[in-house]
């Protein structure tokens, strides 16, 4: 089994991880916080929600196998080498378990405040459906033939797909609108600094080994920082640059959304 050769590089390690871990799961709150505050999703995406929820979804059944299974960790040595690291740690369970959870409250957020006209696309409805199909068809043919690090890979490859894509509709939905307005910039600040982390993570590990064997063994890891620091980047242009104080014109205010409940109702009891 495979261990640190470097203290320093191995204590860098973990706390980094754990840092990481703490901004990408604090990353989910001022969105479902400023969900709450508004009483209104109408800014988010609901793509972006659905496709994210798969994500991580798919990120957790890949990391929790790879970090608790010993049949997994297993297959893994047999095919990479005797000698290299799981690459996974403690950390990235507890963030895509997190990631889940937090992804699924603002999936109800989106059931129960006001929407507006937003609804989520056929095209979106279309590929989540395709994709959990494919799952379930390779997860009945694991369990006879037993290639479990094979099925984590088709894991790995939905993660890495719902990575590249589920941040296109938001983006594609602020330039609509000419604003940001509804979407929290704080998360993003947040997503971007715990990008940073884990690849930084990424390289402390190789470093330390003397080997990339740490990239290639989790490509799913790897595009979820770079891809992340991507479309971060996009939305801090989006928000600061591009559209900044600028207000969605379709869009009403908390206040101003009860009043104009407040004034249907009366109208309609007085007809």
């Amino acid at each position: 089994m495979a261990s640190w050769n470097s203290v320093p590089l191995h204590v860098s390690y973990e706390v980094l991880g754990w840092l990481t871990f703490i901004c990408w799961s604090i990353s989910f709150y001022p969105q479902v916080i400023l969900n709450y505050r508004r009483k209104s999703v109408v800014g988010l995406n609901f793509d972006f929600v659905l496709f994210n929820l798969t994500k991580h979804s798919s990120y957790l059944f890949y990391n929790a196998s790879l970090f608790f299974s010993p049949a997994v960790q297993k297959q893994y040595r047999n095919k990479f080498g005797q000698k290299e690291m799981i690459p996974v740690a403690a950390n990235d369970v507890a963030f895509s378990s997190h990631a889940v959870l937090l992804t699924a409250i603002s999936l109800f957020q989106i059931a129960i405040y006001d929407r507006g006209n937003q609804k989520v696309s056929r095209i979106a409805l279309g590929i989540v459906s395709t994709v959990w199909l494919v799952a379930a068809i390779c997860f009945f043919v694991t369990l006879s033939t037993h290639h479990w690090l094979w099925l984590l890979t088709v894991f790995n490859g939905i993660q890495v797909c719902m990575t590249v894509i589920k941040y296109i509709p938001q983006a594609v939905m602020n330039y609509k609108r000419k604003s940001t307005e509804g979407w929290s910039i704080t998360n993003i600040l947040l997503d971007f600094s715990g990008s940073v982390g884990n690849y930084t993570q990424m390289v402390l590990q190789s470093v330390d080994q003397g080997s990339l064997m740490n990239f290639y063994g989790n490509i799913g890891k790897l595009m979820l920082s770079l891809v992340s620091v991507f479309f971060d980047i996009v939305f801090m242009i989006q928000h600061y640059v591009l559209y900044r104080h600028k207000k969605d014109p379709n869009s009403k205010p908390p206040l101003e959304i009860e009043i104009a409940k407040s004034t249907d109702r009366q109208v309609a009891q007085n007809v």
